[in-house]
């Protein structure tokens, strides 16, 4: 579904990612782990259409997307859960879905789609009127969950989705992500916390210094060495 051929991806002189590739297969959970620096946000950027690539291609579904708009690439069939969340505090709750479903003119199938969001997360249908920066941090990710969701995506790219939430938030956000996987829908997960990545992805990718140094299946790489030393002991 999504392929990035040999990506490398600079800001001004600044190269962040070398021959960067990956794969994220129909309805499969893929992680993307490493540690701070390692180039994982500037890899969904990319993705996204945030920032191209100096060389090498960002495919989805079998058409180059690396010199698309961020626009282009949602409606393409990707959606971002972003870094921070990153929902509009000014907004309410009804309002921050409804700018999930900006590239949607089926006014009926949004209306349906958002009570689908309200039945998967009741808090959001309790505080729908309510503006989106008076929520708590686990609100606030339900939220953004909910908001890519309107979008009807293929492919869900999220980056860092357990930053900053308290252990109970990690935990509910992470039987999210995984129910969503089984519903059908193909995952590309950004993440630092490997132990939890691992735990529910198929296969993994680890970055340093912009590089892929290990992509193995998750079962091989909690057992792996490096892994185990560098992400996983506590």
């Amino acid at each position: 579904m999504l392929e990035l051929r040999g990506v490398s991806t600079r800001y001004g002189p600044v190269q962040v990612l070398w021959e960067v590739s990956l794969t994220v297969g129909e309805g499969e959970l893929v992680c993307l782990l490493g540690g701070n620096a390692s180039g994982k946000s500037t890899t969904m950027k990319t993705i996204l259409g945030l920032v191209h690539p100096v060389r090498g291609e960002v495919l989805f579904r079998g058409r180059p997307i690396h010199r698309d708009t961020p626009a282009q690439v949602v409606r393409a069939g990707i959606a971002p859960v972003l870094e921070s969340r990153r929902i509009f505090p000014q907004l309410t709750v009804y309002e921050n879905l409804l700018m999930g479903a900006y590239t949607r003119t089926d006014g009926p199938g949004i209306r349906q789609d958002i009570e689908a969001v309200y039945e998967r997360f009741p808090v959001l249908r309790e505080r729908r009127g309510q503006l989106g920066g008076t929520l708590s941090g686990g609100e606030q990710q339900m939220l953004a969950i909910a908001r890519a969701l309107l979008a009807r995506p293929r492919l869900l790219v999220m980056d860092e989705p357990s930053m900053g939430l308290s252990p109970l938030y990690v935990e509910k956000t992470f039987e999210v992500i995984q129910d969503l996987n089984r519903q059908g829908i193909a995952i590309l997960l950004v993440e630092q916390n490997a132990n939890m990545a691992l735990a529910i992805a198929q296969r993994g990718y680890v970055l340093q210094t912009g590089r892929i140094v290990l992509a193995d299946t998750a079962q091989n790489l909690v057992n792996h060495p490096m892994m185990r030393k560098a992400y996983l002991e506590l």
